[in-house]
């Protein structure tokens, strides 16, 4: 009978495969998937394409880094 595995967050959708690879795909959409603050007013941003934001509330558009905006 084969055994379940556990799985590694959102990478677990990989299935088979090298350890330090999925964990770094998986620290990486975790930053990525929580809630970007904007420099200019404090309220959320959303990212438009690799490396430009717009806030939601004051409409700047600003550019950042390609998955999330501070390190």
């Amino acid at each position: 009978m084969a055994v379940k595995k556990k799985k590694i967050g959102a990478s677990g959708r990989l299935g088979a495969g090298y350890g330090k690879p999925k964990e770094r795909l998986n620290a990486v959409e975790q930053k990525q998937r929580i809630k970007q603050i904007c420099p200019f007013c404090g309220r959320t941003a959303k990212r438009k394409a690799k490396g430009i934001w717009n806030c939601t509330k004051c409409g700047k558009i600003f550019t950042g880094g390609t998955f999330y905006l501070q390190d």
